[in-house]
Formats: structure tokens, C-alpha cells, sequence
């Protein structure tokens, strides 16, 4: 792997585990080993790294929200659209943590933010549109985008909620699948007898993982 790369994923994983405004330039290059200089030879500050990080974060979020086309509807594919929204949140998370304070030091960050959101609405507004037509949800066409904004909205302040309201000092992966729950409530909420027992199916399936990942390693 080429330093830059081991610079991006050695700030991706401190950022992570310590919280982004813990860590600075030297703390990274002090993680791998490597002098300050080497590492500003790569990027000419933090935010050059987070930039860096956001174009894989901008990457994630195209290919876990692509509209569903010619294929069936099932608990299969849902479960990998949640497994994608899982996927985000979690490898990501230090950004969702601290996102408002992110992106008010970087206005071209901010306006990238923005333009990957209006991308992410356009297609999870696809989404929805699919299901409903394959029967899965019983929604009015004109509140289509308003439910897909609301699902956006719960992920993406999902992991600020959970440590401002429950006094963690670091986000879990339980934590993250309570919210993939509130969001699957949502579509239950909008569900069709077809679809219940699938719904149903995906709620079990994230409450037996969050009671999994709670059980401490022995």
C-alpha cells in the first residue's frame, strides 16, 4: 500500500477510535511510524486527509443507495440495502459524530457534503418509488421524498443523537443498529400485507444483532 493510502486509512481509523478533533497530523504519523514532513509531503494538513476520506465516503454512499432496477424485491436485497446503510454509518462514523463542526471549517467540504446528500435523496427517492410499485409500500407519490428525506435525516444524525442523549463518550455498533431499527419502523409504517412479514423479518434481524454485538468477548 502506498503511503498516501496508509496515511488516509491510519487517519480513518484513529478519527474513528479517538474522535477527529483528538487527533492531529503528528498523532498519525506517529501511528505509522512515519516523520510529520513525510506526511505533509502526501497532504498539506488534517483537513486534506478528511477530504481524502470523504471521497471514499462519497463513493460508499453511490453504491450502497443505487435505485433497484430489473430485479425482485426480497428480504435479501433489503437486507443489503440496510447492510450498506450499516456499512456507512459505522466506517464512517467519527464524521457523522462531528459533522456540523466538520464541515463549518471547510466551506468546499460543505458544498460537497450537500451535493453527495441531494445525490443520496434522489436515489433512495428511487428506492421508495420501486418498492411501491412492486407492492412493498403504500405511500402517496407526493410524500415519496419527504419519507426518503426522513430516513436521511435519522441516519445521518443517528450516531450525534445516540452520544448526546445517552451519555457514551463512543459510538457502538448496537447503537448504529438501533438506528438501521427506526428506520426500518418507518418502512413498516408504510408497508403492505405483502410486505409485513418481510419487514417483520428485517426487525428481527437487526434486534438479534444488536443483542449479539452487546454480549462482551469473554
Amino acid at each position: 500500500m502506498k503511503t498516501r493510502d496508509k496515511i488516509v486509512f491510519a487517519s480513518l481509523e484513529l478519527f474513528n477510535e479517538h474522535g477527529e478533533r483528538n487527533i492531529t497530523t503528528n498523532h498519525i504519523a506517529a501511528h505509522l511510524n512515519i516523520s510529520p514532513g513525510n506526511l505533509y509531503y502526501h497532504f498539506r494538513n488534517k483537513e486534506d486527509i478528511i477530504n481524502s476520506i470523504f471521497t471514499m465516503y462519497e463513493s460508499n454512499l453511490e453504491n450502497g443507495s443505487k435505485p433497484y432496477e430489473d430485479v425482485s424485491i426480497d428480504v435479501e436485497l433489503l437486507l443489503g440495502y440496510f447492510d450498506a446503510m450499516f456499512y456507512t454509518m459505522w466506517q464512517y462514523r467519527f464524521m457523522y459524530a462531528n459533522l456540523a463542526d466538520i464541515l463549518s471549517r471547510d466551506e468546499a467540504l460543505k458544498q460537497r457534503y450537500t451535493l453527495a446528500q441531494k445525490s443520496v435523496l434522489a436515489r433512495s427517492s428511487n428506492v421508495l418509488k420501486q418498492l411501491k410499485q412492486d407492492g412493498f409500500l403504500n405511500v402517496e407519490d407526493d410524500n415519496i421524498v419527504e419519507l426518503a428525506d426522513t430516513m436521511k435525516m435519522i441516519v445521518s444524525y443517528w450516531i450525534s443523537y445516540q452520544l448526546t442523549q445517552s451519555g457514551a463518550s463512543k459510538i457502538t455498533k448496537p447503537a448504529i443498529y438501533k438506528g438501521l431499527l427506526r428506520v426500518v419502523m418507518l418502512f413498516k409504517a408504510y408497508s403492505t400485507p405483502i410486505s409485513q412479514p418481510t419487514f417483520a423479518r428485517l426487525e428481527q434481524h437487526y434486534r438479534e444483532l444488536v443483542s449479539q454485538e452487546a454480549i462482551p468477548a469473554l
